[in-house]
């Protein structure tokens, strides 16, 4: 049984990654958390509820089970189970208990949410989840809707041990889809050390049923390299390490990730190799 954790700020850009969700995973057995995390003390002022007295907390349980029916329009498959989530509080902290309490397998989320400010990739709120939440984030774009990735690209530098859990998450989306995926390996030096070998092989033994190539790029810079490789590629999902001191933590500790130039504008795989 697949966990899928899906906060919502009911824009259009969150629903667009719940259409991705629900596809990407029709063909298996899910249950999906639908979440709006909310405060308590700030009233609603819409339309809808004008001139009723109503507790936040009832409105946004109205509002959630509204996008409960609409998803069950689009995608009325008897293999997912969705559930919905009013949560008061800070978006983080519900999202880790959530994660936690359920052992959720992923978090899908839109890049951005109402705000949808066309200069940068990610909103705010989407990148904390992605710093600080202990579990897969699956990041998609606004206006992605090809839900069938037939490239994946997931660079490392074999210095991390994996977690045996994410991988196979991987896998199973590539599995399913039948797409390649590419490891790629920027470096200044040729050969591997022992440590990096033995976890290169924990990565084949890991995608041993899957379609795979291992690739090296010589060089320092990285974050050119695969942008280039990304676009010379048609590469449709990109997956990363978020641990400490990789490069994927160096550029979340930036205020944004635009700052140092990874562009990325398809589902982006954040994977937490931290303790749960």
């Amino acid at each position: 049984m697949r966990k899928i954790l899906i906060p919502t700020d009911f824009s259009e850009n969150s629903m667009n990654a719940v259409r991705y969700a629900t596809e990407l995973f029709k063909y298996e057995h899910s249950e999906i958390f639908l979440m709006h995390v909310f405060d308590a003390e700030t009233p609603i002022n819409t339309a809808k509820f004008e001139g009723k007295q109503m507790k936040v907390s009832e409105m946004v349980e109205i509002e959630l089970e509204e996008k409960r029916k609409q998803i069950q329009s689009f995608s009325p498959n008897p293999k997912h189970k969705i559930h919905i989530v009013p949560a008061p509080g800070l978006l983080v902290d519900e999202v880790n208990d959530w994660v936690d309490k359920e052992d959720i397998d992923v978090v899908v989320m839109g890049t951005k949410g109402k705000t949808a400010d066309k200069k940068i990739t990610f909103g705010s709120n989407t990148l904390q989840v992605i710093k600080l939440v202990k579990c897969p984030v699956l990041a998609i774009p606004s206006v992605y809707e090809d839900v069938h990735p037939k490239k994946l690209l997931f660079p490392t530098d074999f210095q991390l041990p994996y977690k045996r859990r994410e991988l196979k998450l991987v896998s199973s989306i590539a599995k399913r889809f039948v797409s390649k995926v590419e490891f790629l390996y920027v470096s200044k030096f040729p050969t591997l050390s022992l440590r990096q070998q033995e976890n290169k092989d924990f990565l084949e033994a890991s995608f041993a049923e899957n379609k795979v190539n291992f690739r090296q790029e010589m060089g320092a810079d990285i974050t050119s390299t695969i942008n280039s490789v990304i676009a010379e590629n048609s590469v449709d999902f990109l997956v990363m390490i978020n641990t400490r001191h990789s490069y994927l933590e160096n550029i979340l500790h930036q205020s944004t990730i635009e700052k140092i130039g990874l562009k990325i504008d398809i589902p982006f795989l954040v994977l937490q190799n931290l303790p749960r």
